[in-house]
């Protein structure tokens, strides 16, 4: 291109590469570029400069008219970005400075690939980076909190509490399905139930966080998240991810009768259908939760149940 204008500026990789679409969607081509190097993860660069799309002279008008036309308001991002999140946000304690790494975290593969604008990113690589942040932070908790236990207690420990079951569980209790974005495909599958998809997402948001707000914000995060694994495992061991179990052996030491799972209803779809479970101690109710089974609902139950006792 030739006598190019710049029309957009952003701190935002992901805001960039929406606008970019939405200006290549309707035909003016553009081009981005920036002060600093960008790395291969395409994420905000809110600390290290800023992102400039550019345009021919001839397309400059136009390309302002579409860009406003897309802004919420003045001040605003050129694109609505977030604020069908709100409701997670509050879910996780966590509000983001740049909203578009949320929507970033939330994209499956399957979107992208849908995307004929080369806009949208998937969230492989925050998966990757929230694996190893979960790890980290996990393996530092353990360290910290059970200096007695040898490595393969703390080992197997960790290994069940970032488990993909485990982790769906949270994302579940977090109802993070209801805010992924899925392909057509994805979708008529089932895919927002998805034990993989679910604990794919939840990592990718862990890593959104620290990318957003540091190590700090993502250890707050997954102590908040983890605080009642800790706990559990502090009381049973390296089994103190069977939450039944765990209550079981609780109520058992104070003297009090076995516990009872009783099936509350279901709801939902039969491609989504949820399972809501109440647990009682001596006729008296602990908690009730849902799940996409009526065994994990039970094994939630009994989580929320075990808190009350912490």
């Amino acid at each position: 291109m030739s006598d190019l204008i710049v029309i957009f500026r952003t701190q935002s990789d992901v805001e960039a590469s929406i606008v970019r679409g939405l200006l290549e969607a309707n035909g003016i081509p553009s081009v981005a570029s920036s002060d600093v190097t960008h790395d291969v993860f395409r994420l905000n660069v809110n600390e290290l400069g800023e992102v400039r799309l550019s345009v021919r002279a001839e397309d400059a008008d136009e390309a302002r008219h579409i860009i406003d036309g897309h802004r919420t308001g003045p001040g605003e991002t050129a694109v609505p970005l977030g604020e069908e999140f709100e409701e997670l946000q509050t879910a996780i304690g966590y509000r983001f400075r740049d909203r578009g790494l949320l929507e970033h975290a939330m994209t499956h593969t399957s979107r992208a690939n849908e995307d004929v604008t080369g806009g949208v990113v998937d969230n492989e690589s925050l998966e990757f980076l929230g694996d190893a942040v979960l790890g980290f932070v996990i393996a530092d908790t353990l360290f910290r909190e059970f200096p007695d236990w040898d490595e393969g207690e703390k080992s197997k420990t960790k290994a069940s509490m970032v488990s993909t079951f485990a982790l769906a569980k949270q994302a579940d209790r977090l109802h993070l399905g209801d805010h992924l974005l899925l392909g057509r495909g994805e979708e008529k599958t089932g895919g927002r139930r998805k034990q993989a998809l679910l604990a794919d997402g939840y990592e990718a948001l862990i890593a959104a966080i620290y990318l957003d707000g540091g190590i700090d914000a993502a250890r707050a995060f997954l102590k908040r998240e983890f605080g009642s694994l800790v706990a559990g495992a502090r009381r049973g061991g390296v089994a103190g991810q069977d939450y039944k179990s765990g209550l079981q052996e609780l109520v058992q030491a104070r003297s009090q009768p076995l516990p009872e799972y009783r099936l509350v209803g279901t709801f939902g779809p039969d491609h989504e259908k949820r399972f809501e479970v109440e647990v009682l101690v001596g006729g008296e109710s602990l908690a009730k939760a849902s799940g996409p089974s009526k065994k994990e609902a039970e094994q939630e139950a009994a989580r929320l149940a075990l808190s009350r006792f912490q």
